[in-house]
């Protein structure tokens, strides 16, 4: 449609009005005159409101197919005494003059807006039942009481929704704004989704304002999917689509009520669909209200939620949506990327296989490095940035990896990987495991995709690790080499903090720490591991029950987690052998012996570090732990850094005596240093 034919629709739709107006003015005019002698005035307005319609509409190509004011009062079904009355009301909002007629009739120059008597006495096929609460005007609050002393003597006013309506300008009720709010993002569905859209589609059509139609439900925890499908039925059955959080719905029963009918009032008014959010809410904790407003509100219905949900009075159709598949990740990011992502090679495929990213994800990631790229080739040589200049492929990673963050920095530590293999003191047989670990996590996609291993069985395909030794023995900092290797974010979980007292919240807080890492692939260190791994306890009553559920249900997660897992335990003779058989690798950190600690001696300090006349074979007789050296040096640094001078064994003797204070030890080892 042209601007120009938009121009015509508004002013054919403000003559309309104005012959519609002449008539209730001619009626009014009639009844202040109290005589019969205006009739034909009366007449002669119908006739010209009808003469009206017929010259806007001798252009076919320009007509309108109905006029606002037409369609309000045929979509709530008003008698054509109602249509009069919410005329004269919205006559007193365009006409000065019909609401000074108003007050001459009501004896009252003040009383500018109608009563219902007045409309009673003046309007045409006058009926009681007009008046009523369960009557179209006041169900559906197309006008609105004043006070007054009885129900005929209180003035109407048009409701400000329906008035914008009426003038052709539509828009959402401002009672509605912030709890309800319109979906206008758009973006390109894989075929899996289309197929969804294509099915709900033909299941709506034809019945998309008839009360009682299924609720379409969208499960899964690819958020942005859901939304799209919905999105786009609506888009093929011609709706707007609209969402609203389940907590927005209010909890008071007359508040919902007024939601409910202001929201079916809405669909009426324009064609529209509601999307109820629930994504953020497990199936336990979506409340009766909400329940209660999904099971009456009418009108197209989609819910989105983690789960199926169970409604008991309303039909509902449940779909679940996944994230794309990986061929479809691969023509989503191709689309995006355009002709860059021809100059990847195989990089693509390396990121398609760590990230399982949603639609709004692939979207998003590639514009951020298409933007990174673009200003890494406009910038000056002379003042980049460190990282610039990276090949497509690695910003696209890096990117990938910052979508993939937001929601699980909310849930856990970031640790921000600096360790390397050469900062790692380990026996060879467990430096030999930590490569085995970074190449299962490099080569899975290989193993489980190219080579068919996950056609066998789709579980036990998570790559899940125990790290076991004392405090300070190396733990996170094998986990940070990991890290650091595989170029992947490193989240520390304290599961002494995951862990709840009450039923079912351990499972819940353990479930959105995964899902919410999905999407990178990120590795996971669970801290405290024997605060859940404890050998696996008789079952004497329901705690007992649900303890070891929770278990299981961790245990359940790694294996089907598509990154990888790592629990630490200073204790691994307290963990059930049962729970030890289902996980991967295990890696047992011994407390480092004399050599291992001349050699982090040696390591430990940085290279701009000054020190001088250091004995690393004597300061490797301080028999502690690689944390505990670390501890002892970074203290000596500070020492020496206040004196001014570079790091000696004096400043590292008052470090070790801080130290073992802090272990409540006796400090026996230094000898000769005194």
């Amino acid at each position: 449609m042209t601007s120009q034919d938009i121009h015509y629709q508004e002013e054919a739709n403000k003559q309309y009005l104005r012959a519609s107006l002449d008539v209730i003015k001619a009626r009014l005019n009639m009844k202040l005159a109290g005589t019969e002698g205006n009739q034909d005035a009366v007449l002669s307005s119908e006739e010209q409101m009808e003469t009206t319609k017929v010259e806007l509409r001798k252009n076919p190509a320009e007509q309108l197919p109905q006029y606002p004011l037409d369609l309000i009062c045929a979509a709530f079904g008003l008698s054509v005494f109602e249509s009069e009355v919410l005329l004269l009301c919205a006559g007193v909002e365009l006409d000065f003059s019909i609401g000074q007629l108003c007050a001459s009739l009501q004896g009252d120059p003040r009383k500018v807006r109608p009563t219902f008597s007045l409309a009673l006495a003046v309007l045409e096929d006058p009926h009681w039942s007009a008046l009523t609460p369960s009557a179209p005007l006041r169900y559906w609050r197309l006008v609105e009481l004043g006070p007054g002393d009885t129900l005929t003597s209180s003035p109407l006013r048009i409701d400000e929704r329906v008035m914008h309506q009426m003038l052709g300008v539509p828009h959402l009720d401002e009672r509605m704004r912030g709890i309800v709010e319109p979906v206008l993002s758009w973006c390109e569905l894989p075929p899996s989704h289309q197929g969804l859209v294509n099915t709900i589609t033909g299941l709506l059509s034809g019945d998309a304002s008839v009360s009682g139609s299924p609720v379409i439900q969208l499960w899964g925890i690819e958020a942005e999917g859901k939304r799209a499908i919905a999105r786009a039925v609506c888009a093929k059955l011609g709706m707007m689509l609209h969402v609203i959080q389940s907590s927005a719905i209010p909890n008071d029963p007359v508040e919902r009520d007024g939601l409910v009918r202001l929201w079916e009032r809405e669909t009426i008014l324009i064609p529209t669909a509601l999307l109820v959010d629930c994504d953020e809410l497990e199936s336990r904790e979506i409340g009766p209200s909400a329940i209660h407003f999904m099971e009456r509100v009418q009108g197209i219905l989609m819910v989105s939620s983690r789960q199926p949900l169970r409604l008991y009075r309303r039909n509902t159709l449940r779909f679940e949506v996944n994230k794309p598949k990986t061929e479809e990740q691969r023509e989503l990011w191709r689309s995006y990327l355009g002709f860059m992502a021809d100059d990847m090679d195989g990089q693509l495929k390396a990121v398609i296989t760590q990230f399982n990213l949603g639609l709004e994800g692939i979207r998003e990631a590639s514009a951020e490095m298409l933007s990174r790229r673009r200003d890494d080739s406009f910038s000056d040589p002379g003042i980049k940035e460190p990282g610039m200049n990276e090949s497509p492929g690695s910003l696209l990673w890096e990117a990938c990896r910052r979508q993939a963050r937001p929601r699980m920095d909310d849930m856990a530590q970031r640790i921000r990987p600096v360790a390397t293999w050469d900062d790692l003191v380990l026996p060879s047989q467990q430096l030999q495991i930590l490569r085995e670990i970074a190449a299962h996590v490099k080569q899975r996609s290989r193993v489980y995709d190219d080579w068919g291993f996950s056609t066998k069985s789709s579980s036990g395909l998570g790559i899940s690790a125990l790290f076991a030794g004392e405090s300070g023995t190396g733990k996170t900092m094998a986990a940070e080499v990991l890290a650091n290797g595989l170029r992947l974010d490193l989240y520390r979980i304290d599961l002494s903090q995951v862990v709840s007292k009450y039923i079912g919240e351990t499972e819940k807080n353990l479930r959105r720490v995964f899902d919410a890492a999905e999407d990178g692939g990120a590795i996971l260190l669970f801290d405290e591991a024997d605060a859940l791994f404890g050998k696996r306890s008789e079952v004497k009553d329901s705690h007992d029950r649900y303890a070891n559920l929770e278990i299981s249900y961790l245990l359940q997660r790694m294996e089907a987690y598509r990154g990888l897992a790592i629990l630490t335990t200073n204790m691994r003779s307290a963990l059930d052998r049962a729970f030890l058989r289902r996980i991967r690798f295990i890696v047992q950190f011994p407390f480092p012996g004399l050599e291992e600690r001349e050699m982090i001696w040696k390591r430990i300090f940085p290279g701009q570090v000054p020190i001088r006349d250091l004995n690393f074979q004597k300061l490797a007789g301080l028999n502690v732990a690689g944390g505990n050296i670390r501890n002892i040096a970074l203290y000596a640094a500070f020492l020496a850094a206040e004196a001014g001078e570079p790091v000696g064994m004096h400043h590292l003797l008052r470090a070790a005596k801080v130290e073992y204070a802090k272990l409540e030890r006796p400090l026996t080892e230094v000898g000769e240093w005194e």
